[in-house]
């Protein structure tokens, strides 16, 4: 209870002296106001920015392994060089790597062809992006029909013309009528629509299947060289869930040894891409501009912080023959320690809830814009985090100062 009565007598004293020197206060507030703001409003729109691009990245799916002519990671100094000469993945990889793999719930061979013009009678959608792909497309990728079905066996294996389209070329083409059984034109061949994909927006990294057209492998043999690297060829393989990706890892890339007959200690010619290559990548793009982040904000938190300690002096200075008067009243010098700690502590954390305060009406009007800004609960914690720590540091030589007077002295003063 001595506790608890000390720190309010304390806390009330702070009260008193900033609402004392209210001027003096708000010029107090402000470095660690907007030091906070800068830490708190970068780190808010990069773990924003990260969320959605995670969000992406998830899409490939935790147990998904890409087999490709190049690996993912082209920042900095990618050794190009070392790849360009790779054979891209044929067909008959991915033919006697679907025999051979048992941990695959999935095996597909996938071809990409983008920004051509699709039709319906008199309405026409440009730029959208064509894909070929064999059976086993839907059970590599999660996809979601809002209209319709995915191929039959019987229409993969003949390459009959039908095909899947996205949201937005069925809203652009058909203007909000039935899809189902409509023929379109595609790169001059007539197909007939049997899905409609589930509209999911666009994302940070373009993977939506709003403006594609999918269609049956064995039908785009006949309409362009789906071995060819003008398509990027790739396949996909998705594992188990109850099996790690370590290990269906490991039997993607014997598998892919022995079909391209790669001597022992010999490099791949190949490349195994997985989603958590991506995250690792994002990993360490975001730790860099969190640094930044903090370099930038720390110095308006140093500036505010001498601020604070300034007026802390001040305000002993002010309040000297006060103290006297306390400690021959009694008052124990940690009493008056606290009571100068606690008023330094106020004033750093009335600026850095100011400063979240900034943060979140700016986060508001970030709504409005095309990317919005969220305020998350651990950088809430995290500015309240630092404003006490800086009205501690701040505080406490001046408080300590403060209790170390002789109560004789400071009444004379």
């Amino acid at each position: 209870m001595i506790i608890l009565r000390l720190i309010g007598e304390s806390f009330r004293f702070a009260s008193d002296a900033l609402r004392q020197n209210k001027l003096r206060t708000m010029l107090s507030l402000l470095g660690i106001t907007i030091g906070i703001f800068t830490i708190i409003f970068v780190f808010s729109a990069v773990d924003s920015l990260r969320a959605k691009l995670q969000e992406s990245v998830d899409k490939l799916g935790s147990k998904t392994v890409f087999v490709q002519k190049w690996p993912w990671g082209g920042f900095g100094d990618y050794p190009w060089w070392k790849y360009v000469n790779r054979p891209e993945p044929s067909l008959r990889d991915y033919q006697l790597l679907k025999d051979r793999l048992e941990y695959a719930e999935g095996v597909s061979y996938e071809i990409s062809a983008n920004s051509r013009t699709v039709k319906y009678r008199a309405n026409s959608v440009e730029g959208a992006g064509i894909r070929a792909a064999s059976q086993d497309f839907n059970k590599t990728w999660t996809l979601d029909f809002q209209e319709g079905r995915y191929f039959t066996e019987n229409e993969g294996r003949a390459g009959s013309p039908v095909a899947l389209v996205g949201a937005d070329i069925a809203e652009g083409l058909f203007n909000g009528q039935p899809a189902i059984g409509k023929s379109i034109v595609v790169m001059g061949r007539r197909l007939n629509v049997v899905g409609v994909f589930k509209k999911e927006g666009e994302d940070m990294m373009g993977m939506s299947q709003d403006k594609n057209i999918v269609m049956p492998l064995n039908f785009a043999k006949g309409i362009m060289d789906v071995e060819s690297d003008r398509y990027d060829p790739t396949i996909t393989v998705r594992g188990y869930e109850h099996i790690s990706l370590d290990e269906i890892e490991s039997e993607i890339r014997g598998a892919m040894r022995s079909i391209r007959r790669t001597r022992p200690g010999a490099e791949e010619d190949f490349a195994l891409n997985k989603s958590t290559i991506a995250s690792q990548q994002l990993d360490t793009m975001f730790t860099m501009i969190n640094t930044g982040g903090w370099a930038i904000g720390i110095f308006s938190i140093l500036v505010g912080g001498f601020g604070i300690a300034n007026i802390m002096f001040v305000s002993v200075k002010e309040r000297t023959n006060i103290i006297g008067i306390q400690k021959s009243l009694g008052a124990k010098n940690y009493f008056i320690m606290l009571q100068f700690l606690f008023e330094s502590i106020a004033l750093c954390l009335l600026g850095g809830l100011l400063g979240l305060f900034l943060v979140y009406l700016v986060t508001l009007l970030t709504k409005a814009g095309g990317f919005e800004v969220i305020l998350f609960m651990n950088n809430i914690v995290l500015g309240i985090g630092v404003s006490l720590a800086i009205g501690t540091i701040s505080g406490f030589w001046p408080a300590y100062a403060a209790s170390r007077l002789d109560p004789v002295e400071a009444i004379r003063s």
